[in-house]
């Protein structure tokens, strides 16, 4: 079975062109072009089709833990479930219209985004006011009336609806008030589409722009729920926060250099480069410059993944997108050029288990083409993306009664008397 959820709609989403090639969900939903009408309709027949499963197979064992993944940060563990789907395209032009309608900022977000000093990070920025927008929160209310936890994911719906709806605004509300002199960001047009309304309000009217734009809120929705961001959100909703502060959390763990600010380290490599070494490159001087860059001891941004091992598909569209838009730009080329010559490299070096390009290896140099050069905002793109797969995944949470996530852990001296280890 497909499941249908917020987090798979982002690719016709953002574009309401794309609508004729919109996947249809494998089982027969309702027609309504309301998406939590077709949730209401799945939701009975999956919470029945896991609870069997788990009569089935709830003791099978599915992986076996290691002293080495304790230590490394849970790396490998199978520990989560986090759902993924397609969409019936009925329901494109009904989520675009939704989502100019349920847009609007409480003034008391505005008013606390316009008292922000200007060298307040965008991301606390972007982080504070969700957290703000939790006084909207409908789920918060209902848990505090006693509603009956079977209608959980309706409220938890109707918040993560609202905070899509509203993030773009709170992100263009930021990047006015920090790079354009707090100009206004104008209205939202129901005509169009989710992305093309927040390229409006940030200032672009380059259509190319929008197009990226698109494609980076798509690649950047979600890909499992192992990532720092995917799974703040799902610890923290696992207490009943709501969105608000589930997703506030995210975008916390999203800020942090190892996660989200990947695609700022590799523009600044790359200039660092371009810097060193001037504009046509040879393949013999870069090589040289990033085997330097590996016996210094630090790595090739842009390279490698926890989880992939080849070439992060995310990076191919973003290479396609460049192609076609702006196959002459030197910094396009750069990244070409490395393309060809970093997985020899990491390889030969033998320490990589993925040699290959991921997603933040381009991201930035399309960016920085179309005009937008304030680096340090790039991360709240990549939260404004994000949201799409966190929150339709806190909607299932909710609807599935998933449990309060609670691990055990362990001192070193109880870890090392469970496997026999002497200690000291």
């Amino acid at each position: 079975m497909s499941f249908l959820s917020i987090s798979r709609l982002a690719p016709r989403l953002l574009s309401s062109k794309n609508a004729a090639c919109v996947v249809v969900a494998a089982r027969n939903v309702s027609a309504s072009t309301n998406l939590k009408d077709v949730l209401a309709d799945l939701i009975p027949k999956e919470q029945t089709r896991i609870k069997n499963f788990k009569q089935q197979h709830g003791k099978t064992t599915i992986g076996q833990i290691t002293v080495d993944m304790v230590y490394g940060g849970m790396r490998g563990m199978k520990g989560l479930v986090y759902e993924t789907s397609v969409l019936d395209p009925d329901e494109v032009n009904w989520l675009s219209k939704e989502w100019a309608k349920r847009a609007a900022l409480p003034s008391h977000v505005v008013t606390m985004l316009d008292n922000f000093p200007t060298n307040l990070h965008p991301m606390s920025q972007f982080s504070a006011a969700v957290t703000a927008l939790n006084s909207e929160s409908s789920f918060a209310r209902a848990y505090s009336e006693g509603v009956n936890k079977a209608k959980y994911w309706e409220f938890v719906y109707e918040d993560s609806m609202d905070l899509i709806a509203k993030l773009p605004c709170v992100a263009a509300k930021i990047y006015r008030n920090l790079y354009r002199e707090g100009s206004s960001i104008g209205a939202i047009d129901s005509n169009l589409d989710w992305s093309h309304n927040f390229t409006n309000m940030l200032g672009y009217s380059d259509p190319q722009f929008t197009e990226l734009m698109r494609l980076y809120l798509t690649i950047h929705s979600d890909h499992e729920g192992g990532n720092v961001s995917a799974h703040t959100s799902h610890l923290v909703g696992s207490a009943l926060s709501d969105p608000y502060l589930s997703f506030s959390a995210a975008m916390n763990g999203l800020a942090g250099p190892l996660h989200g600010l990947a695609n700022q380290e590799v523009l600044v490599w790359l200039t660092a480069l371009q810097k060193e070494l001037g504009g046509e490159v040879s393949d013999e001087k870069m090589r040289d410059y990033i085997w330097n860059t590996l016996k210094s001891g630090r790595v090739v941004p842009g390279y490698g993944h926890a989880v992939l091992r080849k070439t992060d598909p995310r990076y191919t569209c973003q290479r396609e997108f460049a192609l076609k838009h702006l196959p002459n730009d030197p910094m396009f080329k750069l990244v070409a050029q490395l393309y060809k010559i970093v997985p020899n490299v990491l390889l030969e070096q033998g320490k990589a288990k993925n040699p290959w390009p991921n997603v933040d290896a381009h991201s930035g140099v399309l960016l920085q083409y179309y005009g937008m050069t304030e680096m340090n905002y790039y991360t709240v793109l990549f939260g404004v993306s994000r949201a799409l797969g966190v929150l339709s995944q806190l909607v299932w949470s909710r609807a599935l009664g998933f449990p309060l996530e609670r691990p055990k852990s362990m001192s070193t001296d109880g870890l090392m008397a469970l496997v026999g280890a002497k200690s000291g």
